[in-house]
This record gives C-alpha cells, structure tokens and sequence, in this order.
C-alpha cells in the first residue's frame, strides 16, 4: 500500500478541509505559532524524517540531496523547522521565502505566492493515527517533498513562471490542464542522472512507497517528458501514479514550458483526454 496524499488542492481545488484560517492574512499567510507544536508533533516529525531521509539517496536526484545537506545544518531531522531559519537559506540559494499558510489556498493565491517567490507552505502537521496516511499535504510532505528543490535555480525559476502562467490560466480556461503539468513534474516528476530515474516531485519523495515504486519497480510506465502529452493525461489522487513523466534536465523542463501558452489551451481542447495508465505508440520508454 502507498501513503496517499490528495494533493489537488495546489491547484484546482480551494476548500481548506484542515488547518486554523481563522487568523490568517488578506493573502491566506498566517504566523508560524512554534510553540503550538507539541512534543507528540515532534516526535513524529522525527519519525517521519528518519524514515524517509534513509531512503532518498540513490533514488532522489542530486540537487534535492545536497539541498538536503544544506537544512540539516538546521537541525532539519530533529524538529519541525522555524522557517525563519530556513528562509535565510533559501534567500540567498534562489531568491525565495516560505510563506506559512494554514492549508490549501484558492488557485489565484497560490499562483499569486508562487509569482512572487513565495512558496505557500502549510504550519500544521498530522497525527500519528494519519503516519501514513493524509489527505492534504502537511508541514512534512511541504518541507521534506518541496523545499529541498526551491533551492535549486532553474526548478525556483520554473515554479516562480508556473505561478504567472496560472494566474493567465485561470482567465484562458486552462487550469485542468496546468494542474496537469504541476501533478506530473513538481509533484511526481523524474529526471533522468547517470542514465537513470531519479525523484524530484514532493509527492514521490515524500512518501515511502510511491519513492520505490517511481523509480525501480518494473512494471513504472516511466516515458520520456512530452509537455503536451503530460497535459492531457489525467492522474490518480488515490493510488500509485501509472505514468511518470522523465526530463532530461530541469533545464529542459523550463525551456519547454516557457513559451505562452494560450494558443496550447486552444490546441489541447480538441485533443482527446488519456487515461492515467494510457500506453502511446509515440511514448518513447525511460525506464531503467
């Protein structure tokens, strides 16, 4: 079994199902109260750190691993991290902050963050009866999945122009199909070093099983990144992804998504929608 996380509320998607709004700012940031995390939110940070750093070398790719080694001089494993300390860091790699929030925001606040260098990062973390298993992303999928990336340029590049286009997109119709784009590279996304599949999406480094399954289990539909392709291709919120999509670079990634994409959205109506495991003639194979 995977440890699920819906993660469809980054975008398409705004109800806040968890997590305190009721102080939150005109922008939905909100403080980070540290003194609310208890001992028993400490300790399953911990747990949760301890388990999942063991796995990442050797499937996470080479920019999360040494962004990693750059947070735990922050004592990143042993307590959920003040990200105040961590924005220090992150200012002077990329140019970026985190913004606390208290859970999922409406698309033009998150595309809005985003477009400033803002990465909406939620304060709360689950219960130890929801280890493995939540239905949002908390504290832990935000800093141990997102984080270590922003602190590479071209993929903080790449987010902060993700957040402008959707701000268009949201006027053009468009959103199904860049919440596509976001599902398959920000969230579960590979890249190919050393001849293979490595993890730079938050939702495969930070769970367990879906690290495993993404990057070595055989039967992986892994398939050479096709932006139109990754955009008409639907995905699950509730199981392991059937297809997963491998960049070359990340240099690639920003190159083939900077171009405008409003004549896409019109070219992408009168294509047809695939099917999470759907299997193409044209798919060019990136397994192992």
């Amino acid at each position: 079994m995977r440890e699920p996380v819906d993660l469809t509320g980054r975008v398409g998607h705004s109800k806040g199902l968890r997590g305190d709004y009721s102080r939150m700012r005109a922008d939905y940031t909100v403080d980070q109260d540290y003194a609310t995390y208890t001992e028993v939110h400490q300790r399953t940070w911990r747990q949760l750190y301890a388990r999942q750093r063991e796995l990442v070398p050797g499937r996470a790719c080479a920019a999360y691993l040494k962004a990693l080694d750059v947070l735990e001089t922050l004592d990143y494993g042993r307590a959920i991290p003040r990200f105040d300390d961590v924005n220090t860091k992150l200012r002077e790699a990329t140019r970026w902050e985190l913004a606390p929030v208290p859970g999922l925001l409406p698309d033009d606040v998150f595309f809005a963050h985003l477009a400033q260098r803002r990465f909406p990062t939620t304060v709360w973390i689950r219960e130890p009866e929801e280890f493995d298993y939540i239905v949002e992303p908390d504290v832990f999928h935000d800093f141990f999945g997102h984080v270590p990336m922003i602190f590479d340029p071209q993929i903080a590049d790449y987010l902060q122009a993700y957040g402008e286009g959707g701000l268009k997109a949201a006027r053009l119709g468009g959103l199904k199909y860049l919440a596509r784009l976001y599902w398959y590279t920000i969230e579960f996304g590979l890249v190919r070093e050393g001849g293979e599949p490595r993890a730079y999406g938050a939702g495969i480094l930070s769970s367990p099983a879906e690290l495993r399954h993404a990057v070595e289990a055989e039967g992986s539909h892994r398939v050479a990144f096709d932006l139109i392709r990754a955009m008409q291709t639907r995905y699950l919120i509730d199981d392991f992804q059937k297809t997963y999509f491998v960049i070359d670079s990340f240099a690639q990634l920003f190159e083939e998504t900077a171009p405008d994409f409003s004549l896409l959205y019109r070219a992408l109506e009168r294509l047809p929608e695939l099917e999470a495991d759907a299997h193409l003639p044209t798919d060019r194979d990136a397994g192992r």
